[in-house]
């Protein structure tokens, strides 16, 4: 735990691990409250009818109720149960119940289609899932699924498919739950899959005290009096998950749930205002569509004390207008579904620096290295590392020995982003090594000529990508989303060229320009470039 001091340095020395040798996540996100504060509110459920608030003492009597229900179903320790649900007091409750029983959870993002779900429920030989209406009608149309044997729906039985509600209603409130080590597996979050296929990340029930100094910091040292926390990033998500969800319960601080299908600005901001949301986690991409509402803080009443962002490179354009629109600084963090939560900003210290992720959160050991391990010099480009132990580091990649090995180099564990760090400390995110575009022996991150497109006054949002050149290897190609009131033009896109090209470089700026209505995102709100660059 963090506790609110003047430096950044004190913080850092005075830090020290307290992982006990047994814990459990859903003990300690619920019932520890429970017993303490039972009406104290946990949950702040945004409906049409009004918001509704869901107490500890609620969520520990319906998630003992799920856990005997999926005991009575023969699920055993160590049995991979999914949740395809949307933002839902369901969600929460079934990742209690699945803590409980030693389970491991395996969140699904509601957006994935029927392919993406088959990869997942088959690789992790998942043998229960929790889902609704739509998850059933989407499991349906997969042709074998022979690990799954349990399906509970939120909108009652049909064909097989267990009643969730009911199932509940039969058992008991009370529940004993399994006595787990901090190193048994808790949770399986697969990778967002930007560069290829997918794997099935294992934490252990010690990721969850991994994260809380890494939420306290960009959050100024949460909880304080009155924080409510939300996201709009999909619980399923380890931004949602572990950046939000569950640090904040195990903190004390209440969590608003509601469900987008897609990310609405002006909806979001009516939320912030409606449900007094204090902190907020919004991921980059749907802070610059926020861009197009001008003046936010004059249309509503936003009383935010901390704003987070992390996920991609927010760009010193973002960070800036942050500072207009919201009268505070968003403070950036960086991490990974294996190690996530490392590198973060803190204002209230003066750990802030525009175009920067931020330092090394306090417990974390992060470096800027080389191919051999070595630590590279300050302002040198090398890629991003995590040296373990460390709670917050994921135990392996599910079936996958040959790839858990491949991610280290010693102690080491690489994470593929390419980064350097500053003589103060600070690290600057360049892109992921896939990403970076080698033009006439340049490597050149899409970083900043996304965050110089940002500038354009007709520019919504754009990513930039290598496409293949026989001159000059690859040229840079920008994809944008133009502004409302916009149309695509020759005459506009060689203006967009010029403006990058007198604010960067000759060789960064965009030599090509598609104008796209939407960017494809993972459904942590990260661009595919991959399918950009493929659809060459």
């Amino acid at each position: 735990m963090l506790r609110p001091v003047a430096a950044y340095e004190t913080l850092v020395r005075d830090f020290h691990w307290s992982v006990p040798e047994r814990f459990n996540i859903g003990t300690a996100i619920c019932d520890a409250w429970a017993r303490l504060e039972p009406d104290r509110p946990a949950l702040i459920q945004w409906t049409a009818g009004g918001l509704v608030t869901h107490s500890y003492e609620d969520l520990r009597r319906a998630s003992n109720r799920l856990a005997n229900a999926m005991l009575r179903q023969g699920l055993r320790p160590g049995e991979r149960v999914g949740i395809l649900l949307p933002q839902s007091p369901e969600t929460l409750i079934a990742h209690i119940a699945i803590y409980k029983i030693g389970a491991i959870a395996l969140p699904l993002a509601a957006l994935f289609g029927a392919d993406a779900l088959e990869y997942r429920l088959t690789d992790s030989q998942c043998a229960a899932l929790v889902t609704d209406a739509a998850g059933v009608a989407k499991i349906r149309s997969i042709a074998g699924l022979p690990d799954l044997r349990v399906i509970w729906s939120a909108n009652g039985a049909d064909g097989g498919v267990r009643d969730l509600a009911a199932d509940m209603a039969r058992e008991m409130p009370n529940h004993e739950a399994r006595d787990t080590a901090a190193d048994d597996p808790a949770m399986m979050i697969y990778t967002s899959g930007t560069t290829g296929q997918a794997k099935g990340a294992l934490h252990g029930h010690r990721v969850l005290l991994g994260h809380i100094p890494g939420v306290q910091f960009p959050h100024e040292f949460l909880p304080q009096a009155r924080d409510r926390m939300w996201t709009p990033a999909d619980w399923a998500w380890a931004g949602g998950l572990l950046n939000v969800l569950l640090p904040s319960l195990y903190l004390g601080v209440p969590v608003v749930a509601r469900r987008f299908e897609r990310f609405d600005p002006e909806a979001a901001l009516a939320l912030i205002d409606e449900a007094q949301v204090r902190n907020a986690f919004i991921p980059p991409t749907a802070l610059r569509m926020l861009r197009a509402i001008p003046e936010p803080r004059k249309k509503f009443r936003l009383d935010l004390r901390t704003l987070a962002s992390g996920g991609e490179s927010l760009g010193a354009e973002v960070y800036e207008w942050g500072r207009q629109a919201f009268g505070l600084t968003i403070n950036e963090f960086y991490g990974q579904t294996e190690c996530n939560l490392v590198l973060a900003s803190c204002a209230a210290i003066g750990v802030s620096r525009a175009g920067a992720i931020g330092r090394a959160v306090p417990g974390h050991d992060v470096a800027v290295i080389r191919g051999d391990g070595s630590l590279c010099e300050p302002d040198e480009m090398g890629q991003v590392a995590i040296r373990r132990p460390n709670p917050v580091m994921f135990l392996e990649y599910w079936k996958k020995p040959k790839a858990t090995a491949e991610k280290f180099i010693g102690d080491w564990m690489t994470t593929g982003d390419l980064a350097r760090q500053d003589k103060d400390g600070y690290v600057h995110f360049i892109g992921r090594d896939d990403d970076v575009i080698t033009s006439s022996g340049y490597r050149i991150g899409p970083g900043e000529i996304e965050d110089c497109l940002l500038r354009h006054p007709a520019v919504q949002i754009g990513a930039a990508v290598g496409k293949p050149d026989a001159l000059r290897t690859e040229i840079v190609k920008a994809f944008i989303v133009l502004k409302a009131g916009y149309a695509p033009s020759d005459a506009l896109a060689e203006e967009i060229k010029g403006f990058v090209r007198a604010r960067l470089s000759a060789h960064e700026y965009p030599r090509e320009i598609a104008f796209i209505k939407e960017l494809p995102l993972t459904t942590s709100g990260k661009v595919i470039r991959r399918l950009l660059r493929d659809g060459d």
